[in-house]
């Protein structure tokens, strides 16, 4: 399983970007996808996922800000980021925690990291 993260940048507070991170390789059908990110020096946390039935969560400090979603025909997850705001700086990473019926246990994959500056 392969996950390739790509949209990041450098944006004015305030601005807006979009994420995207394309899968390749897997066939689980029960999975989460999603959104984490590590501030500097800070620990990673969520941002955002989607299941396969279509539920969400969102970080509290989204705020509506967000939206995760995806298109199941190009295997792609996207997270739209509106009223970017300097806290937001970080490295932004794509999960997929998919299970693996066979053994019955989740299985954890992450793809490289994409940054995210915003600017004051």
């Amino acid at each position: 399983v392969q996950l390739q993260a790509s949209g990041g940048g450098l944006v004015q507070a305030g601005g807006s970007l979009r994420l995207s991170c394309g899968v390749s390789g897997s066939l689980f059908t029960i999975y989460t996808i999603g959104w984490a990110r590590q501030p500097p020096g800070k620990q990673h946390e969520l941002v955002a996922h989607i299941t396969n039935t279509g539920n969400t969560k969102y970080g509290d400090f989204v705020k509506e800000r967000f939206t995760i979603s995806r298109d199941n025909a190009k295997n792609t997850v996207y997270l739209q980021m509106n009223n970017l705001q300097p806290e937001d700086t970080a490295v932004y990473y794509c999960n997929l925690q998919g299970f693996e019926s066979t053994s019955s246990t989740w299985k954890g994959y992450w793809g490289q990291g994409t940054q995210v500056t915003v600017s004051s």
